[in-house]
């Protein structure tokens, strides 16, 4: 068995044409990662090719977490997360199953909190200039306007709210009360930032290109940034108000 001290977690539906690429890119690279794989019912076979995966090639390095349908990013990365501190993971990452994430970044993502002290990593499409490529020109605004209206309503110093592509410490999650957090969508990364900010965690952000997936189909859709858009208000509010817990080892 190759011990890790990092977990990947990837939220999949119907990523078939991704899936097992996106894991031997992974297990490819020198520094050796774990991968759980969360799959809400996908109809395409997404969960099979992991399985195959597990049993012919990667029995102690690939994980897989079947839920019955889509039930939201929000909530497949919660009980990833859930997985991974039960399970003893230092580094505990979010990626997309997509190559929208380079996983030539992971040891970068890695090394901002594990050589450098940084409690969270965050691969950054907009801290240097916008680096976006072939993505529609009104998601890039729509995005890149979404952290700045993020920045704006909340006071919080981040240039990619939004980003999906990170590394956590252990007691960042061990720490914020997962159970309280609310949103399920996009929402979810603006809050998970903003919680940890809020709580005193430091947060570094890594400047990475974000390409858009070459295969497959996005999930994006407007009923996400909705989410995004008053949620960002609520979590003003939360700030306000809320007692964040204390950071615990």
């Amino acid at each position: 068995m190759m011990k890790s001290d990092s977990i990947i977690i990837i939220p999949t539906y119907n990523e078939k044409e991704n899936i097992e690429k996106i894991v031997r890119a992974v297990f490819g690279l020198e520094k050796a990662f774990n991968i759980l794989v969360i799959d809400d019912g996908s109809p395409d076979g997404t969960a099979d090719i992991v399985k195959r995966l597990m049993e012919k090639e990667f029995k102690e390095r690939l994980f897989l977490i079947e839920r019955s349908g889509k039930l939201g990013l929000g909530t497949a990365y919660i009980q990833g997360f859930k997985w991974a501190l039960r399970e003893g993971y230092d580094y505990i990452f979010e990626m997309d199953a997509d190559f929208s994430h380079d996983p030539n970044d992971l040891p970068r993502l890695y090394s901002a909190c594990a050589d450098e002290g940084n409690d969270v990593a965050i691969g950054s499409r907009y801290v240097s200039g916008v680096n976006v490529v072939n993505w529609p020109m009104g998601r890039v605004l729509m995005s890149y306007f979404a952290s700045k209206y993020v920045k704006a309503v909340t006071g919080f110093n981040i240039h990619d709210t939004t980003a999906g592509f990170k590394c956590y410490k252990r007691r960042v999650l061990n720490t914020i009360e997962l159970d309280k957090i609310k949103f399920k969508g996009y929402a979810f990364q603006i809050e998970m930032k903003f919680t940890a900010y809020k709580i005193g965690f430091k947060i570094k952000e890594i400047p990475v290109i974000f390409v858009n997936r070459r295969e497959g189909t996005s999930k994006m859709s407007g009923g996400i940034f909705g989410e995004a858009f008053f949620g960002v208000m609520r979590l003003r509010l939360d700030g306000w108000f809320r007692k964040y817990p204390s950071i615990k080892d």
